[in-house]
């Protein structure tokens, strides 16, 4: 039963894990760029860009698109931010943020670990392009960025500053990213969605609309979706690795319960029992031990992730793993369906030892007593 318990304690925790990694990261891409990106042709984040604005003859239709949550403007530019005698290229990415501080910036933590920063503190940025421009940010707050690891620092800032900045008119946005529903966020239905999204807006533009390309999240980041596959692929070995061990402690403990009960076994045999009523009674225990030893196992990991869900106590390092603690989410249909798994295929595999009461012969083991 112990045995049992930890083999389940695994499998749920591994699946929680692998469903936190993949909530976590999406929502972090989705955060920074969006599921899918609209934006010109020649976007060109360090130069003088070509806005795009929200008068286009596609983005009220795009609004009301299949699977499409929302479309928002966004506005990027390069710049070098200083602080005393540090400098760092990041790119400023302008959204309608609920901080309506003017020139107020969220700084992500790995800028902020470079930078010695914190929230309250100038951020004097230089900006290059015909003329360099000069401008003196207030750090509002500091967040846990997903890529901050691979140098992808992003500093989040009103976009009506970049605007500004630009010298644009108000609705001009450098892109509109799009939002897709959480069901339609796996790298096949992203992709489709993009192409669809691409096609929608090739056959709606007019001649007044600029230029534009259509891509998706999972096309700009594909290593970190193909690193999503493998810890489900990890995921996959785990559930086989725990089912099989679990399954063969239980094989070695049934044959033992038979091996003890061998006179039983053909006393029954001998009143006309047949093998599979024997066996069916050794199930019926083996499969309590199953059910009582995945109950402490559920628990057990439930547990650990309500604890660790709500103080994130284990850490990771974002530069490996692109999130600073290990990421849980209580996907109840997946360990449902884990549990249902391992339970039938722990029971197959005690049909194994069952072949053993057809080997018994009443006649010897009666005699023998």
């Amino acid at each position: 039963m112990v045995s049992i318990a930890v083999s389940f304690f695994v499998i749920i925790t591994a699946v929680s894990v692998s469903s936190g990694f993949r909530k976590e990261i999406r929502a972090g891409i989705s955060n920074l760029c969006g599921d899918i990106q609209i934006l010109p042709d020649d976007l060109n984040y360090a130069s003088v860009q070509t806005p795009v604005p929200d008068s286009v003859s596609w983005l009220a239709g795009l609004k009301a698109f299949p699977g499409v949550k929302s479309v928002n403007p966004a506005v990027y530019k390069a710049g070098i931010v200083k602080s005393e005698d540090n400098i760092h290229g990041v790119l400023f990415k302008g959204t309608e943020r609920d901080d309506t501080t003017t020139l107020g910036v969220s700084v992500p933590s790995a800028l902020a670990d470079k930078l010695s920063l914190k929230a309250g503190d100038d951020l004097l940025t230089y900006f290059i392009g015909d003329k360099v421009k000069v401008r003196k940010f207030r750090i509002t707050d500091i967040y846990n960025g997903v890529l901050d690891g691979n140098d992808n620092l992003v500093v989040f800032a009103g976009i009506d500053d970049l605007r500004r900045l630009e010298g644009w008119e108000e609705g001009d946005a450098s892109c509109f990213e799009v939002i897709l529903d959480p069901s339609r966020r796996s790298v096949p239905k992203m992709k489709e969605t993009a192409t669809l999204v691409g096609t929608y807006i090739l056959t709606n533009e007019t001649e007044d609309d600029p230029d534009v390309a259509v891509t998706s999240a999972a096309g700009r980041y594909p290593q970190i979706f193909a690193w999503l596959d493998l810890i489900d692929f990890n995921v996959l070995w785990i559930l086989i690795l725990m089912i099989a061990v679990a399954g063969f402690n239980m094989i070695s403990g049934l044959l033992i319960l038979l091996f003890r009960n061998i006179s039983t076994i053909g006393t029954l045999k001998s009143l006309g029992m047949t093998d599979w009523s024997i066996s069916k009674v050794f199930l019926r225990v083996a499969s309590s031990l199953v059910l009582k030893g995945m109950a402490i196992g559920n628990g057990l990991a439930l547990a650990f992730i309500a604890i660790q869900g709500t103080t994130k106590l284990i850490k990771l390092n974002p530069e490996n793993y692109f999130v600073s603690f290990v990421p849980v989410r209580l996907n109840l249909p997946w360990i449902l369906s884990c549990d249902a798994i391992a339970y039938v295929a722990i029971m197959l595999l005690l049909l194994i030892p069952c072949l053993f009461v057809s080997r018994v012969d009443p006649a010897q083991t009666v005699r023998s007593q």
